[in-house]
């Protein structure tokens, strides 16, 4: 009896999850669903955060539009057209009058998400310190959350940073504890079906490609000379480098390669577990017109696959994490590297 309220518990905590991929555009008559706009809807950007749907009405809370055309225009999102402007078939802002796109300055959804959520982290990572600062650590273990944190960091430091990029670690710490944190936090945040959550930030592949940059920044500014020997004078037999710089080329393409597979696999994994989950919801539709004994046997279905693709998203949303920082660190620690004879040397003394 106790496993059957634990279970009857644990769904009725996660069913908001799976619940709130109903409210947003979802169709007042069977059979009207569409899908594009319904998926595309939640996972695409916007100009307003909505929030839920009463009896077809949408209660959203209106962003602050900034659009620079003949001057400096600043309105909120519900007054769009009352500012002269329209949205086009990209939901992007045009000018109603010319049918042009000014230069747009907008906090949109994931604008504010990424907000919302660095303001969150700086809570969490200062709230830490704090505890620190007012506890002495060798008298006191810290508890609550301060204790789920140092557990993390601790996790982080010892088995990716300093496994990963080896000697000269505690440089790169700073950096790839908070790309991890930042990532980490936003995919739980994507998960979340009420404010402040709901955004699709990791999922937007304009945010990877900034952090895959970063990381590409960590690698090539902060490489050392064996690093780029290797790349425009690797150890090859010399006809693979001159006069067809073969190996060198190929080495080049590979400094790219890296950062794209980065923002190419955060950003892939994370949109195809909402465009799944948003896609078991919408079976509850479009099987409303099947008969009511098809319908409620499908919801049911439907709800209890969606909680399991909700607890799938919580390990997702760590391991994507993981995977970048620890990819992140091989990265750093392969621009680190140092030569054969000299760790040889090394390691005789």
């Amino acid at each position: 009896m106790h496993r059957i309220k634990t279970i009857l518990l644990l769904l009725a905590l996660l069913l908001p999850f799976t619940a709130s991929a109903t409210e947003h555009d979802a169709p007042s008559k069977p059979g009207e669903l569409d899908m594009e706009s319904y998926i595309f809807g939640h996972i695409g950007d916007a100009y307003e955060w909505h929030i839920t749907t009463v009896n077809g009405h949408h209660i959203s809370i209106p962003l602050p539009c900034i659009v620079i055309d003949d001057g400096l225009h600043v309105f909120l999102s519900n007054h769009i057209e009352e500012s002269g402007y329209t949205l086009n078939e990209n939901g992007k802002l045009v000018n109603a009058a010319t049918g042009k796109r000014p230069v747009d300055l907008s906090i949109t959804k994931n604008a504010c998400s990424l907000i919302l959520s660095s303001i969150l982290l700086l809570v969490m990572v200062l709230g830490t310190a704090r505890w620190y600062k007012r506890h002495d650590v060798l008298k006191e273990a810290p508890r609550g959350f301060p204790g789920l944190m140092e557990m993390l960091i601790t996790m982080v430091v010892d088995d990716i940073i300093k496994e990963g990029v080896g000697e000269d670690y505690e440089r790169y710490a700073p950096y790839l504890l908070t790309a991890f944190f930042f990532i980490f936090l936003n995919n739980l945040l994507g998960i979340v079906p009420f404010f402040p959550g709901g955004a699709n930030l990791t999922g937007n592949i304009a945010v990877t490609l900034f952090l895959a940059m970063c990381t590409f920044l960590a690698v090539n500014l902060f490489g050392n000379k064996h690093y780029y020997k290797d790349i425009f004078w690797p150890e090859v037999p010399t006809w693979l480098k001159v006069p067809v710089p073969l190996m060198p080329l190929i080495e080049i393409i590979g400094m790219f390669t890296k950062p794209f597979s980065l923002m190419v696999r955060l950003f892939a994994n994370i949109l195809a577990g909402h465009i799944m989950l948003l896609g078991v919801v919408a079976v509850i539709f479009l099987t409303a017109e099947l008969g009511p004994a098809l319908n409620g046997s499908m919801t049911v279905i439907s709800v209890l696959f969606g909680v399991f693709m909700d607890i799938l998203e919580l390990l997702v949303a760590f391991i994507q994490a993981y995977v970048f920082t620890m990819l992140s660190s091989v990265f750093i620690g392969l621009s680190r590297q140092k030569p054969e004879h000299e760790k040889q040397l090394e390691t005789s003394k």
